[in-house]
């Protein structure tokens, strides 16, 4: 208490009040030096008695010139730290507004100054992340259309030789022919994936998309889609262990959407699962949520890529990836994650050691 009275007192806090001592402090400083020096002036004009006229004019003139004085020397030395730091303060912002944002102004007052300080050093460095990520998010950009132009340009030359194959009738059998066929096809679907990809994207992040909700069973739904991804996990040499609630769980979502979602995991689970291997999915009713997870193992990333994972645009590392897979757009991850926070939900994930576990949490209750 005692501290918080001498601060407020002393002005330490308070650059008014500092400003206000100063001045009452070289007020009285310039009254007592000036009367000292008019007392000097005036028994030395006393003494001249030719003038009285002129003597006390003079007394008058120097009586106010060294009060001026004494009050302008006084309040300057007094107040010399605030306007040194408003100087700092001035060469601090030049350093800012001419770019350099690394730039901090050192924080050595806790008085409006200090506080001005604190806001200007957190405007820079608010400036440094906003530039910093609008950097990233061009960089991205530019990798989308790199990569995108790389996926769209390798099926589309493959489709153009085996049609031209095709049209040149350069096949020995219709064995060939149909492998010619089915090849072609393929190349075309991963075209298609890739186009639906970013037109989804597309329409999720712009302000008119709406979801079509209503009460669905999101058991049912998840049983749908597991029987759907069984032949083509079988088939990678992954097995699929299902671990559902017994009754069933109605929640207001968009079936579609969250199909879609679902779909896009499971598919990176058997993207970057260990071969052969095993993904496990879980549904669990946690009110006011439901819970999906679903896990894998595969090879372990660093913790900046784990944080990236969910970035738009954002591809993990080919390498990783099963060569029966074709590697998308970066987006299925972004999508999922969109799809899932414009119901209310959450999407997460928790890795270690290369265990990975997707966790999904919708919300029970009807949304606002």
């Amino acid at each position: 208490m005692k501290n918080k009275v001498f601060s407020l007192i002393s002005g330490k806090n308070s650059i008014r009040v500092r400003m206000f001592w100063s001045f009452i402090l070289s007020l009285i400083i310039a009254l007592n030096i000036s009367s000292f020096v008019n007392e000097s002036l005036l028994s030395s004009l006393l003494t001249n008695r030719h003038f009285p006229y002129l003597s006390n004019i003079l007394y008058v003139v120097l009586s106010i010139v060294a009060f001026v004085f004494m009050f302008i020397l006084s309040f300057s030395l007094m107040t010399r730290r605030i306007v040194q730091y408003l100087l700092n303060l001035t060469e601090g912002l030049d350093f800012i507004a001419r770019g350099n944002l690394h730039y901090r102004v050192p924080l050595s007052r806790q008085d409006e100054l200090g506080r001005v300080a604190e806001n200007i050093n957190a405007m820079a460095e608010k400036l440094e992340r906003q530039i910093e990520k609008e950097r990233q998010i061009e960089k991205s950009k530019m990798d989308l259309i790199t990569g995108v132009s790389h996926d769209l340009r390798t099926p589309l030359t493959s489709i153009i030789g085996y049609l031209e194959l095709l049209k040149k009738r350069v096949y020995h059998n219709e064995q060939e022919q149909e492998r010619f066929v089915d090849n072609t096809y393929n190349k075309a679907m991963q075209l298609k994936h890739l186009i639906d990809d970013l037109f989804e994207y597309t329409r999720l992040t712009t302000s008119d998309a709406k979801l079509e909700m209503g009460e669905f069973d999101v058991r049912e739904l998840l049983t749908q889609i597991l029987a759907e991804f069984q032949p083509f996990a079988k088939e990678l040499g992954v097995t699929v262990e299902t671990f559902l609630e017994s009754k069933a769980i109605p929640i207001p979502m968009d079936p579609g959407k969250i199909r879609r979602a679902i779909d896009n995991l499971l598919m990176n689970a058997l993207k970057f699962s260990v071969k052969p291997g095993i993904v496990r999915v879980t549904l669990d009713a946690r009110v006011p949520f439901v819970a999906i997870q679903i896990e894998n193992e595969g090879a372990s990333i660093s913790k900046e890529q784990e944080e990236l994972l969910f970035e738009r645009f954002y591809k993990a590392d080919h390498s990783r990836a099963s060569h029966a897979i074709q590697i998308g757009s970066g987006l299925g991850l972004s999508i999922a994650k969109n799809i899932i926070e414009r119901h209310g939900g959450t999407l997460s994930l928790v890795h270690s050691l290369g265990h990975y576990a997707f966790i999904i949490e919708l919300p029970v209750s009807t949304l606002a």
